[in-house]
């Protein structure tokens, strides 16, 4: 009789996060990665990493968590670094949520969400997204109860593109007790432009909040994975505890060290493509689309029950997008030739959304 190994029930129907998709010859839109290589001098500085590949990295990140102290204007003991800010989530939710816990956030939102939550065998509570599509945090604070341990609030959202709002933050702050820890997800916080929308570091005062942002977007990092999180320094500290050790590789830290060190060009790369983010929503607003704000990189179509329809009508255009069965499609500003490719693509579509 075969008998095989236990595993823990929670794991039972867990959803799998699904990636863009990628395919030699066609456009890939599917991810929102950055259409830009690398700022200046990063590649030299992570590759003379190299010849210490026989070494293993920096814990604690020393110099990386430096540099963020003085870029941020925080004490270093409130920076924990991790292997993108995907992971340092699912080390907040191991830190903070068990079975019998419950874990809040806006649906639909960053799909890895469900799947950290359902990991650690605490409840998943999913609030419906609002007019807009658009976080409720109102709903969000309302759904609230006794065994609420975390609220992830993702800013810009994943994959519908609003941002939050300064002042409904605000509120929505005061009306969390203050044992439920917050986190906002800032993985988009360079391509954000709205005056009005908040930014989590100026609520640093606030003990129950967690600050998450990426090298992977804006800088063009992706392919090393290396994030960070800007929370109380008890926070920070769980968080680093939930860490797998020497998770950041040595050259991820130095290209990481010197991404930081050029502002000037990171912002004129976010700059051109925040422009035509601009551009390609307001061609889809003509071509009859209903395309919410966006404050991230990319856009988003609801396409509904369509949704399967319209990605593989784009694939046999040349171009993959990804899409979320039932709700709809975001689609990664690209190049301009890449982004004109989709709006062509989408103008032939039929029955605009």
């Amino acid at each position: 009789m075969i008998t095989n190994p236990r595993v823990r029930t929670a794991l039972s129907g867990i959803p799998a996060y699904v990636p863009g998709k990628a395919s030699p010859g066609l456009v890939k839109l599917s991810s929102n990665e950055n259409p830009f290589p690398p700022l200046p001098g990063v590649l030299a500085r992570a590759t003379a990493a190299v010849e210490s590949l026989h070494r293993y990295p920096d814990l604690a990140a020393t110099e990386l968590t430096s540099e963020l102290a003085r870029h941020l204007g925080v004490d270093p003991g409130r920076i924990a670094v991790g292997t993108g800010s995907v992971a340092l989530l699912h080390q907040l939710v191991q830190a903070t949520a068990q079975a019998g816990d419950e874990v809040i956030y806006g649906w639909r939102s960053f799909e890895a969400y469900p799947i950290s939550v359902q990991v650690t065998g605490a409840t998943r509570v999913e609030v419906p997204l609002g007019e807009g599509a658009r976080l409720d945090l109102a709903a969000m604070a309302a759904a609230v109860t006794e065994r609420t341990r975390l609220i992830l609030v993702c800013s810009p959202n994943n994959p519908t593109g609003p941002a939050v709002r300064r002042d409904e933050f605000e509120a929505f702050l005061d009306a969390v007790p203050r044992d439920v820890l917050v986190v906002l997800d800032e993985a988009y916080a360079e391509f954000v432009r709205d005056e009005q929308a908040a930014d989590g570091l100026t609520f640093a005062d606030r003990e129950n909040l967690c600050v998450l942002r990426t090298f992977s977007k804006a800088y063009g990092l992706a392919g090393l994975r290396v994030g960070y999180a800007v929370a109380s320094v008890p926070v920070a500290a769980a968080i680093r505890k939930c860490a797998v050790p020497f998770g950041v590789s040595t050259m991820a830290q130095l290209a990481a060290i010197e991404s930081l060190r050029c502002q000037e060009e990171m912002r004129g790369r976010v700059d051109a493509v925040v422009a035509e983010r601009r551009r390609v929503r307001e061609a889809l607003r003509d071509q009859g689309w209903s395309a919410p704000e966006t404050e991230a990189n990319f856009v988003w179509l609801p396409t509904g029950e369509r949704t399967a329809e319209f990605g593989e009508f784009c694939r046999r255009a040349g171009l993959l997008v990804r899409p979320f069965p039932g709700d709809g499609c975001r689609v990664t500003i690209g190049t301009p030739a890449e982004n004109d490719l989709f709006l062509t693509t989408a103008a032939d579509w039929p029955h605009p959304a």
